[in-house]
């Protein structure tokens, strides 16, 4: 038995954040089931590149759901979903604040036809504040922030990340870890709660570091100027010679000795609090004069925290992520079958491993009642 066989959870999210966070919800057993505008449903649906008949990004991300498709502002449409929403856990929506509220589904609204109910809000900013209504996208959350300006390229300018961070680290996680504790809380009292999800707030944790060092130390940090941020040559990415790159992070000095020892660094660099700077490019001339290859056998077996940085197919197919079984649930969608995404679930809280499809929009619509579209 899955740990969250039984429940039932209504998802009126889009995009990333919460179906993301429905996502795991569903891989631990829970019944999700999405709803969406009868023209066009998600707006993922609509990206490239395609599997099947939707975006495979929508796929990957609703892979074992439900669809009902439904215009939440026609005449009797609350009507229509309040027996589906009544007999709901968790709802998760992902509109401004006071959007549900205008719909007729706000929680003190459900909260009255379901007393137990759990009503996640997934928000950039919020449900209050003066920021509450403003639009935003992840980038903008990390740059509001202080996060975006942590990072910097060669010309001194941040660089836009390549993980969307306040998506999943700032929304889809937060959310499931309040999801869970409210269903842990209500299984004691028996009340429901509503949860303010804000994708911008949940940042912070993330530079604890960076709070900790201003905070304290009157040191607010700068982009590559810090232990985490390039500032150190024992935290640092070096070019080989064949332009690829390692990724050093021996900072305990037993790896540091380590990886000094490996790399061939003279003795007198290799405390690199007297000078960081002549350390680090004496690394980067010993790194830089090897091919990847060698580095990569030179580091094998080795206590030193290095690694030479791979594409995401090379990774996919690394003998230690095959071994562990990461890609061995499939997402189906006519005779095509890919590997779904690994959420970050223990594997005794997944069902077998088996291929699922996503949700043609609309083929849920039954559950309603009454057959309308």
């Amino acid at each position: 038995m899955q740990p969250l066989d039984g429940l039932r959870v209504v998802d009126f999210t889009t995009l990333l954040p919460g179906p993301l966070a429905t996502l795991i919800l569903a891989e631990a057993g829970a019944e999700v089931v999405k709803i969406e505008r009868p023209e066009g449903g998600d707006e993922m649906r609509r990206y490239e590149p395609r599997l099947g008949q939707s975006s495979v990004n929508f796929a990957l991300l609703n892979r074992g759901k439900r669809s009902i498709a439904i215009d939440l502002k026609a005449e009797g449409a609350v009507a229509r979903l309040m027996p589906l929403l009544a007999r709901a856990d968790v709802v998760v929506e992902q509109f401004r604040p006071g959007v549900m509220e205008r719909l007729g589904i706000g929680y003190e609204q459900l909260k009255a036809a379901n007393p137990r109910l759990i009503y996640c809000a997934i928000t950039g900013h919020g449900s209050d504040g003066p920021r509450a209504d403003d639009a935003g996208h992840d980038l903008n959350y990390l740059a509001e922030t202080g996060m975006l300006l942590l990072s910097a390229g060669s010309d001194g300018a941040p660089v836009v990340p390549p993980a969307l961070i306040a998506d999943i680290g700032g929304g889809a996680y937060p959310a499931v870890i309040n999801i869970l504790m409210a269903l842990q809380r209500r299984a004691s009292s028996g009340e429901g709660s509503r949860l303010d999800v804000s994708m911008s707030d949940n940042l912070f944790p993330f530079m604890y570091w960076a709070m900790g060092s201003g905070l304290v130390a009157g040191k607010w940090p700068r982009p590559g100027g810090e232990l985490v941020t390039g500032g150190s040559p024992r935290y640092r990415v070096y070019r080989t010679s064949d332009d690829r790159f390692v990724a050093a992070a021996p900072l305990e000095d037993r790896f540091w000795k380590n990886f000094c020892d490996t790399i061939g660094l003279g003795e007198a660099l290799r405390d690199d609090r007297r000078d960081p700077r002549a350390t680090a490019d004496a690394v980067s001339s010993l790194i830089g004069a090897r091919a990847a290859a060698h580095w990569e056998a030179a580091f094998a077996g080795k206590d030193l925290c290095c690694s030479v940085a791979v594409t995401i197919e090379e990774a996919m197919r690394d003998p230690h992520f095959v071994a562990r079984g990461l890609f061995a649930w499939g997402l189906a969608a006519g005779d095509r079958r890919i590997a779904a995404v690994p959420v970050p679930l223990a594997p005794e809280f997944r069902a077998a491993p088996s291929d699922l499809s996503y949700p043609a929009l609309g083929e849920a619509n039954a559950m309603l009642g009454d057959g309308k579209r």
